[in-house]
């Protein structure tokens, strides 16, 4: 039986047979000011996509939606965890927009120049991303949770002239400083290109200022005065953003997205994974320091035309049912989170989104890392009772947008619980082994595209060389994803986790995501992180890492019960070596779980010497991690 409805295996026939025409078409879903001249040119490792096309990213966001009439509806819903609400319409954004692009070009920035934004998810940040690209210039985004080094490496790398800060974010009920961050940054790194700091006061407690350096930001909007904040006609494959990724090394990759590829994709995925329209109440809980912020809190829904919720904060703060007050507030039609979330209002239970209206709400999407089966369920029965799909998806910095998903706007295809969907049209991938060799339905291997589609980057900022040697000579013709994963009988993607974190146990291939799946089954457990162990006899062994949730608590008996239901839903190859319980897992500032520190604290050695660690988890974070667990471990 096809479980494929006709219009998505349509689509995804014509994206095979004649993927420049099926993309020309899609390309029509955005506004251009001139037509491209060729939908591609692959000049193998990099490509354009609508050579000799004009368009711009941020007038498409903004100026169009007002020039055809829709001035008057809300874009930017702005929130945060102290209660705080600012309302944009579309008229309204045009109007700040246009004066921080004119106070950019007040202070010298132009076409091809880079700015940094260290700032919390709040309008003004939204403001400055949608100028700089309105001018042609280049923002990079860093979040606002990222230390001194990883900021100054990122403002080094991309030549920033430009940083935006403000003096504070919101966290938890705490002031978290950012400003003496990007003093400590530049100090450490250098000031390289950068000229000036631009600080955003939301307190009234002093902030550090450099003289002839650092000015507030009513002195920066001043410098607009006499400046014209009108939009730059871009080509296609102009940049439109910079946004680092992570590598295995220290180094940040600097992706670059652009102009027109990058909004096609992005748009087209929206309406055809997420079925996003104009009418919709759309909330991404990322923040704009990530390509989700990036792409599913600014770019896409404005260009759309729908309203889009940018909240500052923790989603469980200053009480476990913010989130679904909410989406009772606002109405939300539509959430796009993370399965980190979904654990953490799983731990809380389903009871704080009882009493709370949630009849607006359609849609739930999830991406991030795999949504764990159970964690599914949770949110699919005991919180919606399936009244709406709960739906998983995949992608990547690099990708700008989904590759696999269940296309809810084309049509819904049934649900597999664990599994990411389906290659969406236009995505052509390929499972192989670490020759390159295809693999067979259901035998693991490394997930690959076999060609590229216009949300891909085409390059990394500075380093091309690079770009060529990571992602397309690895397995040479093909771009490698970096990930773990298996197609079903039916299609279906089901991703294990990184591919150098699939377990060799006895010789038999186990992914982390598998093991941390299983621990899930059980009802105590809310979270788990697994790495492998090095075992004479089997060669690897589990070391397992489990968050109980609340309520619960630890005991030679609960651990067994954990150890039988691994050994029931894996079998006899799932052989754990220690179970430990822990309060809290290491995760990276992106909510992804640290496997590196978990097996530092399993091999006794300390993150510093896990030379492969992700480069969101800085050496710091990674070594507090490291430490915190080993004490809590010793202790019991």
């Amino acid at each position: 039986m096809d479980l494929i409805p006709p219009a998505v295996r349509r689509a995804c026939e014509e994206a095979r047979r004649d993927p420049e025409a099926f993309w020309s078409r899609a390309a029509e879903a955005v506004p251009w000011f001139q037509r491209w001249e060729r939908a591609f040119d692959w000049t193998p490792p990099t490509f354009r996509w609508f050579s000799g096309g004009k368009t711009n990213l941020a007038w498409n966001a903004v100026d169009h939606h007002v020039a055809a009439g829709r001035g008057g509806h809300a874009a930017l819903a702005a929130i945060n965890e102290r209660g705080q609400r600012r309302v944009y319409t579309f008229g309204q954004l045009k109007y700040e927009v246009q004066r921080v692009a004119a106070a950019l070009r007040g202070m010298g920035v132009g076409k091809g120049d880079r700015i940094t934004i260290y700032m919390p998810t709040i309008p003004e940040a939204i403001f400055t991303m949608l100028a700089a690209v309105r001018i042609g210039a280049m923002h990079v985004v860093v979040f606002a949770g990222f230390g001194a080094g990883a900021l100054g490496d990122r403002i080094a790398a991309s030549g920033s002239r430009l940083v935006l800060t403000s003096d504070i974010t919101f966290r938890k009920g705490k002031d978290v400083r950012l400003k003496e961050i990007v003093d400590a940054a530049l100090e450490k790194s250098g000031s390289g290109a950068v000229e000036h700091v631009i600080v955003l006061k939301r307190t009234a407690d002093p902030v550090p200022m450099k003289p002839g350096r650092d000015i507030g930001w009513e002195e920066f909007l001043q410098k607009g005065e006499g400046q014209s904040g009108a939009h730059v006609e871009m080509e296609s494959n102009e940049p439109a953003f910079i946004l680092a990724t992570s590598g295995t090394t220290a180094r940040p990759k600097l992706a670059v997205h652009t102009h027109g590829g990058f909004q096609v994709h992005v748009v087209c995925m929206a309406k055809w994974c997420f079925g996003l329209e104009p009418e919709d109440v759309w909330w991404s809980t990322s923040d704009i320091g990530w390509v989700v912020g990036h792409s599913y809190i600014v770019y896409a829904p404005l260009v759309i035309g729908a309203t889009t919720l940018a909240y500052e904060g923790a989603i469980d703060h200053p009480a476990p049912d913010t989130i679904w007050k909410v989406v009772e507030e606002f109405g939300v039609t539509a959430i796009f989170t993370s399965p980190t979330a979904i654990r953490l209002l799983m731990r809380y239970g389903e009871k704080h989104a009882k009493g709370r209206d949630l009849s607006t709400l359609s849609r739930v999407f999830s991406a991030g890392e795999v949504l764990n089966a159970p964690a599914w369920e949770w949110l699919q029965k005991a919180v919606f009772g399936d009244r709406i799909p709960v739906i998983d998806h995949m992608w990547q910095t690099e990708t700008g947008g989904p590759v696999f998903g269940n296309p809810y706007g084309l049509g819904l295809i049934p649900i597999k619980p664990g599994s990411s969907g389906i290659p969406l049209p236009g995505i052509e991938p390929e499972v192989v082994s670490s020759e390159g060799a295809p693999c067979r339905p259901n035998e693991k291997g490394i997930m690959v595209l076999k060609r590229p589609f216009p949300g891909l980057t085409p390059t990394l900022w500075g380093e091309p060389d690079r770009y060529a040697q990571d992602y397309w000579e690895r397995l040479p013709g093909v771009y490698y994803t970096g990930d773990s994963a298996h197609f079903d009988e039916d299609g279906y993607v089901w991703f294990a986790g990184r591919a150098d974190e699939v377990m060799n146990i006895a010789g038999h291939r186990i992914g982390t995501v598998e093991v941390e799946t299983a621990c899930l089954k059980h009802s105590a457990v809310a979270e788990a992180g697994v790495t492998g162990r090095p075992d004479e006899l089997r060669s690897e062994v589990i070391s397992a890492f489990v968050v109980l949730k609340q309520g619960q608590t630890a005991s030679p008996a609960l651990k067994s019960e954990l150890l039988e239901t691994i050994r029931r839903e894996l079998g006899p190859v799932a052989v754990v070596g220690e179970l430990n319980f822990v309060n809290m897992l290491p995760k990276t500032r992106s909510g992804k779980i640290m496997r590196r520190v978990l097996k530092a604290v399993t091999l006794g050695k300390e993150p510093g010497d896990i030379t492969t660690i992700e480069d969101e988890g800085s050496v710091e974070e990674a070594r507090h991690a490291w430490e915190q667990m080993r004490a809590e471990i010793a202790s019991r």
